[in-house]
Formats: structure tokens, sequence, C-alpha cells
């Protein structure tokens, strides 16, 4: 019970100064959170090593420490998991004097012993930042590598206004061609499972018990992760630093713009046509976003990002964005007489990205990746094209000022690469699939180490 006893001191510690939402978030966080926590805790694993453990305690600290305060510094990269050290044990106080001691004359008076404070923890340096400070991605649904960078592309904007500007990743595919496997891949390194690989049509929980192998990967079949499962969300908000997801169309049932919005727990999903859907929006799959509140203070309606790109400061470092079902790129989706498939994706690209790239954030210290993250099965077949190839190779867009316009990088990538990528831009442990020895990062060319390079 020693590791229960320090989770509940940290607890005490950090909810003396929690006020309003963010106290009423914990108050109501669920029961499977807290007993997850402290099951893993009383089973052997220490409090304060891996990032089992660390999920209570990191949301707390990031309700009662200033953003600009300095994080440790995390493991290398090639770390399997999140760890930290631990405080020093309190100096030993002398032992108690008997129960009833005799009078001494009071020239011989011996003070009684004060036990000693804990020795305070050092605070440890901050790590060097790296160049890229604000990542953007933007997932949409690939009609086809052809038609997305083609010489006759269906998404103009894309390849002749954008691509000149970038880095294109023509070896990048998708892990399946529906869009959970690969999202929940890319913001937590988690291989697809039979429901995911079926966009969970059912938003259905794991098998009660289901634990994560000693890499963090749950190999069960289920929908909504259990809360041991740590996502790169939960790594920002350990390390104090921002995320926020951007869903377009994300109403509640009256019709109003709403957060993190999800099915009842195995109800099914079915969004409206051209709308919000939750299979677009990986952050509603884990219980570690969902039970502490995370997600309904990050995962919000897509027009709250214009006055969020106004500043750095409201600018979070990772920034989710996903289109509805129509301009996401699925064919059939949109009204009539309106921009499809991948015509309707191209036409959200022209109007999101210019403000991105014109954000200061982005300008000081940004990365774009416009990336697919499903197949536009409904695409119609244009007999007249050349001979499609792997409906999987989709390819993928990087620009920032940290690369060099209009290159090509033909090495194979794929979801896993990009969380491997986004932990080492800002110095995280690789989550899952993406510490795997053949995944390969961008972040050494991104940060000028030039070859990119594969997991340890």
């Amino acid at each position: 019970m020693k590791a229960v006893s320090k989770l509940y001191r940290r607890a005490l510690a950090a909810a003396g100064s929690l006020s309003g939402k963010r106290f009423n978030l914990l108050v109501a966080s669920s029961l499977v959170a807290t007993t997850g926590i402290l099951a893993a805790a009383t089973t052997g694993a220490s409090s304060d090593s891996g990032p089992l453990a660390a999920l209570l305690g990191r949301s707390l600290a990031a309700s009662t420490t200033p953003v600009a305060s300095a994080p440790a510094p995390s493991p290398g990269p090639s770390a399997s998991g999140g760890s930290s050290s631990p405080s020093p044990s309190p100096a030993s106080s002398s032992s108690a004097p008997p129960s009833s001691p005799a009078p001494l004359p009071a020239a011989e008076a011996t003070p009684t012993s004060e036990p000693e404070e804990p020795a305070p923890t050092p605070e440890a340096p901050a790590p060097e930042p790296g160049p890229i400070q604000h990542v953007f991605v933007v997932s949409l649904a690939s009609s086809g590598y052809e038609a997305s960078f083609g010489t006759t592309p269906q998404m103009p904007y894309l390849a002749n206004t954008l691509r000149p500007q970038g880095l294109l990743l023509s070896g990048y595919s998708l892990l399946d061609e529906t869009a959970l496997p690969n999202s929940i891949a890319t913001i937590s390194g988690q291989p697809p499972n039979p429901q995911t690989r079926e966009d969970c049509p059912v938003y259905s929980e794991f098998p009660a018990g289901t634990k994560a192998n000693s890499r963090g990967i749950v190999s069960a079949g289920g929908c909504i992760y259990p809360v041991e499962t740590v996502t790169f969300s939960d790594q920002l908000i350990g390390a104090r630093l921002k995320w926020h997801a951007y869903m377009e169309s994300m109403v509640d049932p009256t019709d109003k713009p709403d957060t993190c919005v999800q099915p009842e727990p195995n109800a099914p999903d079915t969004p409206a046509t051209g709308g919000y859907a939750a299979r677009l929006n990986p952050f509603a799959y884990f219980h570690s976003l969902l039970d502490l509140g995370d997600c309904s203070e990050n995962d919000v309606p897509l027009s709250d990002l214009d006055k969020d790109l106004k500043k750095v400061e409201t600018t979070a470092n990772f920034n989710y964005i996903s289109p509805n079902l129509c301009r996401v790129g699925i064919s059939g989706q949109c009204p009539a007489g309106a921009p499809d498939g991948a015509a309707a994706a191209d036409a959200f690209l022209a109007e999101v990205v210019p403000k991105i790239l014109a954000s200061p954030a982005y300008k000081q210290d940004g990365l774009l990746i416009v990336d697919f993250g499903q197949v536009n099965t409904a695409a119609p077949v244009d007999p007249a094209a050349p001979v499609a190839t792997d409906p999987l190779e989709v390819g993928a867009l990087v620009l920032s000022r940290f690369v060099p316009p209009g290159a090509t990088d033909a090495a194979p990538y794929d979801p896993y690469t990009l969380l491997r990528t986004f932990d080492d831009l800002f110095d995280l442990s690789a989550l899952g699939e993406a510490g795997g020895k053949k995944v390969r990062s961008l972040a050494p060319a991104l940060v000028g180490g030039g070859e990119t390079a594969a997991g340890d």
C-alpha cells in the first residue's frame, strides 16, 4: 500500500488549489480511472515510474503548476515509457521519548527533538527546447496518391500550391483503410484491432480486466481504451505543454457547439450525413483523456481555431484538425452541387491552411503535416486514370521553415512515424508501436540532424 499512499498524498497536495471547472471534473472523474491507477500501484508497479500511475498525478499537476514552469527532462526518445525519479526520503526523526519521563532540573532540560523536514526536491533543469514547438496536423481521406499528388490531381491546392512549399513523403502508407486504426496509432502507438478496423460502429469498452503488455500495447479488442493506455496528449500534459483537437461540426444533441462529443458507452455511432463523426476524433476513445476532463477541455469545435491562432500564447503545442464527413474527403457525404470527395477535402485545405501558415506560432517555430488518415473507399473509379497503386500508399506533406521546399522523401513511413516524430520533437518517450526498432522518425532531419532515424 506504500504506492497507494504516495498517490494519495500527491493528490491531496494538489487538490488544495483546485477550483471551478477543474475541481468539478476531478470530483466527477470516473471510478474506472481511480480504480485502474490504484490497482496498478498495488500490483508491484512503483507509483513514480512509467506513464501508468502518473495519469492522475499529471492531471493534478497541470492544474496547479503554471505552464511556464520548466518540466523535468523526459527520458530519451528511444525509451519505451516515461519515468520520474523518486523524491528524496524524509530524514528520520529521533525516537519518541518515554510516555512518563522523570522530571529534570530546568538547567538540564533537553528540548524535545523536532522531526526534520523532508529535504526539498531540487528543481531539475528544463530540457533544451527544440526548434519546433508548435505542430499542426490536418487529417483527411485519400482518394489515391495520384488524386492527391499526381500530374493531373483532383486536389490542385494541395498538389500545386502547397506541394512546392514543403517536403513530400511519397512513401507514407496507412495501416488500414478506415480512420480509427490510423488516427489511434498516430496519437497513442496502439495497433489496429478488430473493432477499430471497422471504425467502431459500436462505442464499446474493452473487456474487463484488459491489461497492456510491457510496452504499453493493448492487444485485446475494443474501442474505449483503458485508463492505463497513455496518449501523446497525456504526455504533453505531463510535460506542462498544451494540446488541442479541433473538430468540424461537433455539436450536442440540440445542435449547439460542444466539446469531446462521443456516443454513450456500448451505443452505436450514427453520424448525420456530412456531419461530425466520433470516428474522426481519436481523442474520444481513451479513458485517460475522458475521465479527468482533458478531452472536454481540449477537444473543441473547429470554430475555436481562428481565435487560438491569433497569438503564440493561445496556440497549443500540438493541434489536431479534422473536417466533417463531407470535407474530410469521403464521396457522397456532401450536399448536391457542392464539391465532393477529393475536391471537398482540397477546398477545406484552401480555407484552413492559409490561416495556419499566417499564424504567429507557425511562423515562429511551426510544423504542419497534411496527412491522410483513411481511404475514400466511396471514390468513383476513373477508367482513364493511371493504374491505381496500393490504396494504402497515400503520401503526406510536411511544411515548415525547417524543411527544404519542393523536396521528396521516398522512405517508408506510417502513422507510427508521426507519433515517433512528435515524441522526439518534444523530448518525450516513444509510445507503443512508435518505439519499435524499425520505426523511422522525421525529427532528426527537422532539427538539423540530416538523416531520418529508426527507433531503437
